[in-house]
């Protein structure tokens, strides 16, 4: 069931058309981007597990940990748990990346949305690798990066993918306002490439965060 359709059935679907109208609520745009992505996941197919991706040290398995691995680190430094606590880090059995990653991408997931659900949470501050931010940076921090990485395995497996223009054209804001204030040595992605205005938004965002974007989709050097 896609997540949106968890929160009580008010966004069932929005996330599945381009240009769809984007929650008003933080939380509701975090279950879109999730649900887009997932659908990807849900998608890839068993012989596509070991192919490249935009991102040059990660094959489609490694990317989609790295997006599993991520939520389940952000939802334990919401909930507060102590550094090593089970479920920071994906453990996944070999061999079965399908099957495994997509439960582990759903669970993640879930536990993800729990977390930002916690009353308050989104005013509180947390440490996360981007710094120490209030909670609702750091949902768009998932946000961003849900929707970057949905687009690298989109290009990685010829997929289809339909983000919401509104919340893509939200993040690329989001983004540009928070790298200027990086330097660029430090910055957790490739340097912005050139993309044509009329681009797609979510083509925009992922140039901004260092993709190469073209029609054969070519690599760029963002993770």
């Amino acid at each position: 069931m896609p997540l949106i359709a968890m929160r009580a059935g008010v966004l069932c679907g929005a996330s599945e058309v381009k240009g769809a109208t984007v929650a008003a609520d933080p939380a509701g745009q975090l279950a879109q981007a999730i649900d887009v992505t997932g659908q990807l996941v849900a998608a890839v197919r068993d012989v596509q597990w070991a192919d490249p991706t935009p991102c040059p040290d990660w094959n489609v398995c490694d990317l989609v940990s790295h997006i599993v691995t991520g939520n389940r680190m952000f939802a334990s430094i919401l909930r507060g748990d102590p550094p090593g606590a089970p479920g920071g880090s994906l453990a996944a059995e070999p061999g079965q990346p399908g099957e495994n990653l997509l439960g582990a991408y759903r669970d993640a997931a879930a536990g993800l949305l729990a977390a930002f659900g916690q009353p308050g949470v989104l005013e509180r501050a947390f440490t996360v690798p981007f710094g120490t931010v209030p909670g609702i940076v750091a949902l768009h921090l998932r946000i961003t990066e849900l929707l970057v990485h949905g687009w690298d395995l989109a290009r990685a497996t010829g997929q289809p993918a339909s983000f919401p223009d509104s919340l893509a054209e939200q993040e690329l804001a989001f983004s540009r306002s928070k790298l200027a204030g990086i330097p660029t040595g430090r910055r957790p992605f490739g340097p912005p490439q050139p993309v044509a205005s009329g681009a797609p938004a979510i083509d925009r965002l992922a140039a901004c965060l260092g993709r190469t974007v073209a029609t054969n989709g070519g690599q760029g050097g963002g993770s």
